[in-house]
């Protein structure tokens, strides 16, 4: 799935409601859209594939790590460092001047983790300046969404849906994606372990 994609499709969600006609499809793409847009919000991560690389600026956390957004392949991957301060990323790493984490793509047990940390080996340290003086060139997000959060998508998708059931329901969804996601513990149970301060705690 691209980025800005839902994490199910309306056809999922349907066989999960035994919807069998098309009468609601438009509702259904909504409600999935809120339900995506609302575990994002939660967890702070983007889960589906940028498709093609691209740069992003960064704060290091110190002089030896840096914190980045999920990129799940080294193709197409150029970290380089702003050296002077002055807003040109002058200097372009080697791969033996870093390493990438989580280590074995493993974190917590769980297996298939993008890399979000950069860790200084080498001679080359990240500098900290006022400006972000690392640029990173990657392929942004997951190589598949977890199912975890496919499961927890197509859960909320379903409490979403259903608000317009409900005496205010037929407004809109509006910001229930990120307060249902908050409220719905079979959701928060699924996502729990993909929350960013969560999963870096650790």
């Amino acid at each position: 799935m691209a980025i800005g994609d839902s994490y199910a499709t309306t056809a999922e969600l349907k066989t999960r409601l035994r919807i069998t006609d098309d009468t609601y499809d438009t509702q259904l793409g909504e409600a999935l859209s809120t339900a995506t847009l609302g575990i994002e919000h939660v967890t702070g991560r983007q889960f589906n594939d940028a498709g093609s690389a691209s740069a992003r600026v960064f704060y290091p956390d110190d002089d030896e790590v840096a914190t980045v957004d999920d990129f799940h392949t080294t193709t197409g991957l150029v970290i380089a460092t702003d050296t002077t301060d002055d807003g040109t990323y002058d200097t372009t790493w080697t791969s033996s001047d870093y390493q990438l984490e989580p280590l074995n793509g493993v974190r917590n047990g769980r297996t298939g983790w993008p890399y979000c940390v950069i860790r200084a080996v080498e001679s080359l340290y990240f500098p900290c300046a006022r400006r972000a003086t690392l640029q990173v060139t990657a392929r942004w997000g997951w190589s598949a969404v977890p199912a975890p959060v496919k499961e927890a998508t197509l859960i909320l998708a379903e409490d979403i849906y259903k608000l317009r059931d409900t005496p205010f329901g037929a407004g809109g969804f509006g910001e229930f994606g990120r307060i249902r996601a908050r409220e719905n513990p079979h959701v928060m149970t699924r996502i729990g372990p993909y929350v960013v301060d969560d999963a870096l705690a650790s």
